[in-house]
């Protein structure tokens, strides 16, 4: 247990399947399928303890070995969560009693036993309160606890989780990804996604920046695929991140992501301008 954590108190809230979008994209990462110890960190992970037992589920279905260990600043929200997981092994839950869980009291400074390594550390919902120009220092102290080829996520979602975006970072503290993760049905505008942008980028959405840039131009490209509504969402979608890829938008990965409401790009494309 560390006795002086890193960083301050999340607000603490949370919600089941308010992280779904975040965990399959842990899932699918080559940090976490490769990782020689596929120890993944929920940092800050809020007032319950259900985020952790969500993405270990998830993560198990893709690893059998893998692991989750939440982390908090708050001592009562240890105890809480800690409290959860008694009832999770005693089998009064829908989560399988033998959930591969621990919870533990941290901060940025991610305290870990026997000197192990994180493949990932999530950490969402984290930076909403700092200053953008913690954000640099908050990603180095943090990653600087990943294994060499480990993956640092760190984002903002709405509560329901149907609006999302995050940021990948290197172990040696540099972004190297930008992805926006929306539920397509009923999805009015892409650029909805302004609301729940990462620290980093929150307050660059305005003309003249890039993450503003490509906010137009994916909201333009989903008017203009408007007549394609009648085939659903997805497909509306698909030929919105189709036509910017077309502009010149270095859009990573293909249509298997695009259809579950994803975008992602090199991080040099939305940076902020200095």
């Amino acid at each position: 247990m560390a006795s002086s954590p890193l960083g301050r108190p999340t607000r603490g809230t949370t919600g089941t399947n308010r992280l779904r979008r975040n965990d399959r994209w842990i899932a699918a990462s080559e940090a976490f399928r490769r990782a020689a110890d596929p120890l993944v960190i929920d940092l800050g992970y809020g007032a319950s303890g259900v985020t952790a037992f969500e993405l270990a589920t998830r993560l198990r279905a893709v690893r059998s070995d893998a692991e989750v260990r939440g982390l908090e600043i708050d001592p009562a929200r240890v105890a809480t969560a800690s409290a959860q997981l008694d009832e999770v092994r005693a089998g009064r839950t829908p989560f399988a009693s033998d959930l591969p869980v621990s919870f533990a009291r941290g901060g940025f400074e991610v305290p870990l036993p026997d000197g192990r390594r994180a493949a990932v550390i999530r950490a969402m919902n984290v930076l909403r309160q700092y200053d953008e120009a913690d954000v640099a220092d908050a990603w180095r102290t943090v990653a600087a606890r990943l294994a060499p080829n480990g993956l640092l996520i760190e984002g903002t979602c709405d509560e329901i989780g149907r609006v999302s975006s995050w940021v990948d970072v290197r172990p040696d503290g540099i972004p190297v990804r930008f992805t926006l993760s929306l539920r397509l049905a009923e999805l009015a505008q892409p650029s909805i996604v302004a609301e729940r942008l990462p620290k980093a980028l929150i307050h660059r959405n305005v003309a003249g920046e890039r993450i503003h840039a490509l906010l137009i131009d994916l909201d333009r490209e989903w008017d203009r695929a408007a007549s394609l509504s009648t085939f659903g969402a997805t497909q509306r979608f698909l030929a919105a991140a189709t036509a910017l890829r077309a502009q010149g938008w270095p859009i990573l990965g293909g249509r298997t992501r695009w259809r579950l409401g994803e975008l992602t790009l090199p991080w040099e494309a939305v940076a902020p301008l200095p």
